[in-house]
């Protein structure tokens, strides 16, 4: 069997996987299932915008799953939730920074704002109020006051990253408050529909997995409930299928004007909580996991319900997606085999690169400012991108390098790591020639401690000796 593959003017597209790529992978998830000893584990890629590798190991209902079989999804949920969220903020309808009671009359975290509640700093407690809301049915808890203990404050709103369950809850009783309907009708209308999701629901739809508990010490299984959990649903609540998460994986990478706009999806993908400096491994965005792993950034979600594993896990610098279902409690390995699949096809099959082509016409005013510029004595590169886009880049192996928006001001906004947020400006003499950079209030000079006035604190007039 060969690989086939179409061809444009950026040169060869391969649109399926070669041989020695699918036993890898069939490999891997094989592992994963017997390992794990889940009864039955589905597995799949995604790259450039569709599915192109799905398998099964074990048995649902007598067969071999596949990528139609619905398993539930657990927290993967919250991502879809977020993507109600951020629909409400591209429409001007809800202010991220803007407290939740702003919108919501909530007996709780009505101070911590949105972005703090999809980023998991609101302070909330981990848990609803017992009994484990994941096991037991919502109708135990019909408002939202019911789903909060004694103690439901544990920190102070924007404090520290403290996962919390939930935080989204209330999220999705925002959604309900500002659409007029159940966030699980506005979720089918909004998202499910247009990305083509047709099998993701809230309740199981056949065929489904039935989720099971794995004895510890024999291999014996017990069945686990899978209950409606009302108020609780936001958090947990959504079954899928791998050829579904595919299309979500796909999304998150790349926007859908139909749903949301590619940065509206970007700025999910910023880390809120958790470090963004080089040495990072976790963080968590607008609903969305972040994780460094052999050395790529993977956005997605984990999620886990009684009897159910799940993990999606993207890829936006190749266009690659693993996605790992499994219908066991406590599944060890799914997050790391998710990893794994996006790992293997990145490295039997480096993603080509797009072809080269030039910006086209080109602002000299603008070309003026790409070249080397000195952050002390520190040296980095400006470089011009599409957009009348800036990057920054250390010459010198490590420093702090991002890339920069073009705001209609003439400034430039930062879009990564410790200069996101932050504001490029050019500043210029009186006869309008640029004299530096100002970066976050940083000075970038044309030579290693230039001469002149540009520096604060100055430079010694006996120059360097």
């Amino acid at each position: 069997m060969t690989a086939s593959y179409e061809v444009s003017m950026d040169g060869p597209q391969f649109t399926e996987l070669l041989p020695g790529t699918r036993r890898a992978l069939l490999h891997r998830i094989a592992t994963a299932q017997s390992e794990g000893r889940t009864p039955s584990l589905v597995g799949a890629v995604m790259r450039e915008g569709r599915m192109v590798w799905s398998a099964g190991r074990g048995e649902v209902a007598g067969r071999a799953p596949g990528a139609d079989t619905q398993y539930r999804i657990g927290s993967i949920t919250k991502s879809l939730v977020a993507v109600l969220v951020m629909r409400l903020y591209e429409e001007g309808r809800v202010d991220l920074d803007a407290p939740l009671a702003t919108y919501l009359d909530t007996p709780e975290a009505g101070e911590a704002t949105v972005a703090q509640l999809l980023a998991h700093t609101s302070g909330l407690a981990a848990e609803a109020r017992g009994p484990w809301w994941e096991r037991t049915d919502g109708a135990l808890r019909p408002e939202l006051a019911d789903i909060f203990g004694e103690r439901p404050q544990r920190h102070p709103a924007g404090r520290t990253y403290h996962y919390s369950n939930p935080g989204y809850a209330l999220l999705g009783a925002l959604v309900e408050r500002l659409r007029g309907k159940p966030w699980g009708e506005v979720l089918r209308r909004e998202v499910l529909v247009p990305l083509g999701m047709d099998r993701t629901t809230l309740l199981p739809e056949a065929p489904h997995a039935e989720g099971w508990a794995v004895h510890p010490w024999a291999d014996a299984l017990l069945p686990e409930p899978a209950v409606d959990t009302g108020r609780m649903a936001p958090a947990g609540q959504v079954w899928s299928t791998a050829a579904d998460l595919c299309r979500f994986a796909a999304f998150l990478l790349d926007g859908d004007e139909r749903v949301l706009g590619r940065e509206a999806v970007a700025r999910m993908r910023v880390p809120e909580s958790g470090p963004q400096d080089p040495g990072w491994k976790f963080g968590y965005g607008l609903g969305v996991q972040l994780t460094r792993r052999n050395g790529r950034t993977l956005i997605g979600h984990t999620g886990s319900m009684p009897g159910f594993v799940a993990t999606l896990w993207a890829s936006p610098d190749e266009a690659l997606a693993g996605v790992v279902l499994t219908n066991r409690t406590s599944c060890p390995g799914v997050d790391a085999a998710a990893a794994a699949l996006v790992d293997t096809v990145a490295r039997n099959e480096p993603r080509i690169p797009e072809t080269w082509r030039p910006l086209g016409e080109v602002d000299s005013t603008l070309l003026e400012l790409t070249g080397p510029w000195y952050w002390g004595a520190a040296p980095f590169a400006l470089r011009l991108r599409a957009d009348r886009g800036l990057e920054l880049t250390p010459l010198s192996g490590t420093g702090r390098g991002s890339r920069f928006r073009a705001e209609d001001d003439g400034t430039w906004t930062g879009l990564d790591a410790y200069y996101a947020g932050e504001t490029l400006t050019v500043v210029r003499n009186a006869e309008y020639a640029v004299s530096h950079l100002d970066v976050g209030t940083f000075v970038l000079t044309r030579e290693p401690y230039e001469q002149g006035d540009a520096v604060p604190g100055g430079v010694g007039k006996a120059g360097w000796r």
